[in-house]
């Protein structure tokens, strides 16, 4: 069996009504759990500004920190894991609008900008205030300094600046953030803090510097069953759980790639799934090194959240195979799966082929290259309801994932993908 014989045709699927005016609005990519999350943290901080005015200047420069640590920290790997953790405990008797809502957990990094554009507002605030005052040439100086560098690192993370230039927003992030936690502990040290700015700034330091802590290079055996595709293997000591990612580079200092792990039941070590996408894919593909640098700290994906549901589906294409096949395998939750691809077997391999039809036989698997490329919100509606699932996992590119997200979600169906907030 090559591919599943188009026995659904999505151009004879017709979709549901779409849902009332003011709950297809809260569906609006707009106003997204993410977005939501930001402005929370902003209204936060607008209320504290609003009861606690007039603010002596330590308590602009606590209200800077706490909100740059929360952005900080909120990002670190194991407070991810924690996050999810805690989101996905929630049994599945609870209500579909409870469950539906929890599994936005991967939203979490709306805290991370909420949090970081607060704090550089709160810090420039400080800065002001300090420099009326006059005091201290050093720490105006210094203060200057890091409002200057908070204001690069907001303006190239806005949206036009990153999905441009992503690999420079990467390492302007990186370093300039790492030069901002500096500036900050010399800026607090001038300033004559108590014990609690210390002790959180210590905590920020060490998240930062945690994931970096574990970084090793390991050995990769690579197989590349077509030019677009490579599946990398590793066995290092390390077996993650399914659904996590792992994060490997060539260079560590410049940049870093993410991709799901693929751990097989009973066996030690994982794989990943690295398609062609763009020059590091690309070269990783052609080159085949024989060793990777990893940070060796595995972090959880948004289809983690499939244990909130009773059934789910999960919809792919391409490469999007690869965070999928975990959960698959794993087989916690009862799935269907539809994927759409090029010529699965001579891309993908006829091995990775089989295994995925050995745990999903009934899986509607669509070869693009012989029955053209679906209508992927209808084929997916089609599948959710044949198979009675609560809720479908979209993992594709960014343009097809919100496709399949928002038009499911917007005729009241949960629906979860990739939201590429980095």
């Amino acid at each position: 069996m090559t591919t599943s014989p188009p026995r659904i045709r999505p151009d004879a699927v017709e979709l549901p009504p779409l849902t009332s005016g003011p709950r297809r609005l809260l569906k609006h990519p707009r106003l997204m759990h993410y977005n939501r999350l930001a402005a929370l943290v902003i209204l936060a901080n607008v209320l504290f500004l609003s009861v606690s005015w007039p603010l002596a200047t330590p308590t602009l420069g606590h209200a800077a920190l706490a909100n740059l640590a929360l952005a900080v920290i909120v990002r670190q790997q194991y407070v991810i894991n924690l996050l999810f953790r805690l989101a996905t405990s929630a049994p599945v008797s609870w209500p579909l609008k409870v469950r539906w809502t929890l599994g936005k957990v991967y939203h979490f990094g709306g805290l991370h900008v909420g949090g970081a554009l607060a704090g550089a507002a709160w810090f420039l605030a400080l800065t002001v205030a300090v420099t009326a005052e006059g005091t201290n040439s050093s720490l105006i100086g210094f203060g200057w300094a890091l409002v200057a560098l908070l204001a690069v690192i907001v303006a190239t993370a806005l949206s036009p600046f990153r999905s441009r230039f992503h690999d420079h927003f990467e390492k302007i992030h990186r370093f300039g953030g790492w030069t901002a936690l500096a500036l900050f502990w010399t800026h607090t040290l001038l300033s004559d803090p108590g014990p609690v700015p210390l002790a959180v700034l210590a905590v920020v330091t060490f998240s930062v510097a945690l994931p970096w802590l574990r970084l090793r290079k390991v050995d990769v055996r690579l197989e590349r069953p077509s030019r677009h595709v490579v599946l990398a293997r590793f066995d290092y000591g390390e077996t993650p759980f399914a659904g996590s990612s792992t994060a490997i580079s060539r260079s560590p200092l410049t940049e870093w790639h993410s991709f799901a792990n693929v751990p097989a039941p009973g066996q030690s070590g994982f794989r990943l799934t690295i398609s062609r996408a763009g020059d590091w894919t690309g070269s990783f593909i052609d080159d085949q090194p024989p060793k990777l640098w990893v940070k060796g700290i595995t972090t959880a994906g948004v289809a983690n959240i499939e244990v909130l549901f009773k059934k789910v589906i999960y919809v792919a294409t391409g490469s999007g195979i690869g965070p999928c096949l975990p959960h698959l395998l794993a087989a916690e939750v009862p799935a269907r799966l539809v994927w759409a691809t090029r010529d699965p077997r001579t891309t993908y391999g006829d091995a990775l082929v089989d295994e995925i039809l050995a745990v999903q036989p009934h899986a509607l698997i669509w070869d693009t290259s012989r029955h053209g490329k679906p209508d992927m919100v209808r084929l997916a509606y089609a599948v959710h309801q044949d198979f009675g699932a609560e809720a479908a996992i979209c993992i594709s590119n960014k343009k097809l994932t919100w496709q399949v997200v928002h038009g499911l979600e917007r005729r009241g169906i949960p629906a979860y993908g990739a939201i590429w907030d980095s």
